[in-house]
């Protein structure tokens, strides 16, 4: 395995439908949307294996204060080999001079952004409108 990152925000299609879709999330099935949206974000940061698509996080910001990181994901093959928390530590960086980066975790993968440094908030709660089967 010889992992590069890349600050990129060039993909094709499938490599995007591939990515999302080895995660089960339904994102995945509408690419042409991905593919517009990777575009749209202010950061994506992404790891590939030779030239496959292994892994990416995706952030949105306003300039100064506040940054939201809206994706991260990690082909299920690579996952547990420091990928994600890499991915983290390589938004953190970038966002090391705002005031807050946020996220939105399921509950099965707190532990995981607790380690990365990110803590559960006691008096918020995420909360949304989507149309996206999951």
């Amino acid at each position: 395995m010889s992992l590069i990152y890349k600050d990129t925000h060039d993909f094709t299609v499938a490599e995007l439908e591939d990515l999302f879709l080895s995660v089960d999330w339904s994102s995945g099935h509408y690419p042409e949307k991905l593919l517009v949206a990777m575009k749209n974000f202010e950061s994506v940061i992404s790891a590939w294996d030779n030239d496959t698509l292994v892994g990416m996080i995706c952030a949105m910001d306003d300039g100064i204060m506040n940054a939201y990181i809206h994706y991260l994901l990690v082909r299920p093959e690579y996952q547990g080999k420091g990928i994600g928390k890499t991915l983290v530590e390589k938004a953190k960086e970038k966002y090391r001079d705002y005031l807050r980066i946020i996220l939105v975790a399921y509950n099965k993968e707190l532990a995981f952004y607790e380690r990365c440094g990110f803590k559960k908030s006691d008096d918020c709660s995420p909360m949304f409108i989507t149309d996206l089967w999951t």
